[in-house]
């Protein structure tokens, strides 16, 4: 039995979490990497992601692994975009799924920018990222866009539209909403109606789009949890030998088994040349 294998199996025991996909991930802590920011007040001007430039840092794949990485990723995805198009009413919006962690450190940024861009590659969806870790602001400083207004200013500013303050990307079907302008009493913002306001008009203004949220860890903030009570679909990152197991299990217990999108087990060692990829994958109900 893998190492992937053996986490599936102690989860669907300890956590009692609906069909959840399993994954082993990579890791990134690299700091910022785009080439510019055009007004994105039409679709002509859009922010130039600058893949190479998040390869060398670190935020995605070497070259090597793309086609291993793209092929595992269609395998996170495909279950989480089924659920997404469904229509089920579940506990939260099915099209907003977040991307989160129980500690820092487990990888959980470099997760979101990745899954984020393969499900951008689908034909008949869109993908816009937020970016809710509203403290730390990782995917907008590594787009280029920490100063940008963004979700902190909609949410204290309601003469704002939200939509206006999407930044469409020159990857087509991927759009960001940067973190904004830093303001104190987040997590009682993000809590709001207001907040419930914004993720109902950005997912009703494109009836195809599904937002993913770059979440803060769920055991050390109150906007973490706070995001939980929005999201249609959580995917919880753990970093293996390293984030510990009470901790997986104490952030499964702060949000509903509906909405257990699946755990990505990252920095599994699946050679002896070191930690690379995705190794294996599989979901808590398929007896493996």
């Amino acid at each position: 039995m893998s190492l992937v294998e053996q986490a599936i199996a102690r989860l669907r025991n300890q956590a009692n979490a609906a069909k959840s996909g399993t994954v082993a991930a990579s890791k990134s802590t690299a700091p910022s990497a785009v080439d510019h920011l055009s007004d994105p007040s039409t679709s002509a001007n859009r922010l130039t992601l600058d893949t190479n430039t998040l390869r060398a840092r670190g935020y995605l794949p070497e070259e090597g692994q793309d086609r291993l990485f793209a092929e595992q990723y269609r395998r996170i995805k495909r279950p989480l975009i089924d659920k997404a198009l469904s229509g089920t009413t579940t506990v939260g919006e099915p099209r907003v799924i977040m991307i989160t962690s129980a500690l820092p450190g487990d990888g959980k940024t470099f997760t979101s920018i990745n899954l984020a861009m393969s499900m951008a590659l689908e034909r008949d969806i869109s993908v816009l990222m937020v970016d809710c870790d509203v403290a730390k602001r990782h995917v907008s400083e590594i787009v280029g866009v920490k100063e940008a207004p963004g979700l902190l200013d909609a949410l204290i500013d309601e003469s704002l539209d939200i939509e206006s303050l999407v930044i469409p990307t020159n990857l087509h079907g991927l759009s960001i909403l940067a973190a904004g302008t830093r303001v104190e009493g987040t997590a009682e913002l993000l809590s709001s109606n207001r907040m419930r306001q914004i993720i109902s008009s950005l997912c009703s203004r494109v009836p195809r789009r599904i937002l993913m949220l770059d979440s803060p860890p769920l055991l050390i903030t109150n906007e973490g949890q706070a995001l939980v009570k929005i999201a249609g679909q959580i995917v919880l990152v753990v970093r293996a030998g390293h984030t510990p197991r009470q901790a997986v299990q104490d952030a499964i217990g702060l949000f509903d088994a509906q909405q257990a999108g699946g755990l990505i087990l990252n920095q599994v060692q699946v050679s002896k040349d070191g930690y690379y990829g995705y190794g294996s994958y599989g979901t808590y109900g398929d007896g493996k």
